[in-house]
C-alpha cells in the first residue's frame, strides 16, 4: 500500500508512525484508517520493529472527524454513513491493544474526538504540555467512537468517563496524568526525545515478557472491546448520525454558532 497520509520509518528497532495530513489536521478518514491498519500490520510481522511509535507531523495529533466533509455533504442534501469509518477506526485502536509489540503515542495539540481516542489507545502515554484531550462527539450531537466510552470506563472508571463523554471538557496534559491515562508529560521542544528515550528503553528490554505482559492485560481488560465496538459503538452512532441533531451540530460548528439542538 502507498501511504498518502502517513508517514512509516524503522531505525534502531523503533518503527514511527507519523500521521502527516496537516492540512487536515490528521483527521481520521477511511484513507487514514486504512493506511494505520496497513502499518500496524506491518509493525506486528517485522521481527526487526520491537517497539512502535504513533506520533503526528503537525502541531496537533489529530483533530478527529473531518467536520467539513459533513458540513459539505448536508448542505448538498447528502446522506452520511459512516459505519465502515468507525468500524475501521475502531479496529486501530483494537489491533494496537491486541498487537503482541508495545505502542507508545505521542501527543501534541489537540487530540479530540477520534483523535483523543487513538492517543489514548497507546499502551504508553507520552504527550507535551500544551495537549488538550478533548471528547467533542456530544458538541456534534453524536457520542465517542473509536473506543472511547469503552477505553475511558476501563481506565478512569464511569463516573469521570461519564462526564467527560457527556460535556466535551476538554482535558489538559496535567489532570490526564493525574488521572491515570497519561505517562508523561514534557514540553513540547521535549516531546521528541522523551519519546525516543522510553521507545529506546522498551526496545532493549525482554520482548518475549512484553508480548505476554500485553496478553495478559488484553484477557484481563479487553476481551469484549471487539463486541464492544460492533454491538455498542457503531449502531448507537449510526443513530446519532442520522439525527437533525448531528445536522445542526455540525453546521453550527463550521458557521461559528451555538447549536440549537432539539432532540431530533
Amino acid at each position: 500500500m502507498e501511504y498518502k497520509k502517513n508517514i512509516y520509518t524503522v531505525e534502531d528497532c523503533v518503527a514511527k508512525i507519523t500521521m502527516n495530513y496537516p492540512d487536515n489536521l490528521n483527521a481520521i478518514d477511511m484513507a487514514m484508517a486504512e493506511e494505520l491498519l496497513d502499518i500496524l500490520d506491518k509493525c506486528e510481522n517485522d521481527s526487526n520493529v520491537k517497539v512502535v511509535i504513533l506520533e503526528s507531523g503537525g502541531k496537533a495529533f489529530s483533530a478527529g472527524g473531518d467536520i467539513g466533509y459533513f458540513y459539505k455533504n448536508i448542505k448538498a442534501g447528502g446522506d452520511i454513513n459512516m459505519d465502515d469509518l468507525i468500524e475501521r477506526a475502531g479496529y486501530v485502536s483494537l489491533n494496537i491493544k491486541k498487537m503482541s509489540k508495545i505502542v507508545i503515542t505521542s501527543v501534541i495539540g489537540a487530540a479530540a474526538g477520534a483523535g483523543a481516542n487513538l492517543a489514548l489507545s497507546g499502551d504508553f502515554v507520552v504527550c507535551a504540555d500544551n495537549v488538550k484531550f478533548i471528547q467533542a462527539f456530544i458538541n456534534l450531537g453524536l457520542v465517542p467512537d473509536t473506543g472511547g466510552s469503552y477505553l475511558l470506563s476501563k481506565s478512569i472508571g464511569i463516573a469521570k468517563a461519564f462526564e467527560l463523554c457527556a460535556t466535551g471538557k476538554p482535558l489538559g496534559a496535567v489532570e490526564a496524568m493525574e488521572l491515570g491515562i497519561v505517562n508523561k508529560v514534557c514540553s513540547k521542544d521535549e516531546l521528541e526525545e522523551t519519546t525516543m528515550a522510553l521507545a529506546r528503553q522498551i526496545s532493549k528490554g525482554p520482548l518475549i515478557a512484553y508480548k505476554n505482559l500485553k496478553k495478559q492485560f488484553f484477557e484481563a481488560n479487553y476481551t469484549d472491546y471487539e463486541r464492544y465496538l460492533k454491538d455498542g459503538e457503531v449502531p448507537t452512532q449510526r443513530e446519532c448520525i442520522s439525527s437533525e441533531d448531528f445536522k445542526e451540530g455540525v453546521c453550527a460548528f463550521i458557521e461559528k454558532r451555538k447549536a440549537d439542538f432539539k432532540g431530533e
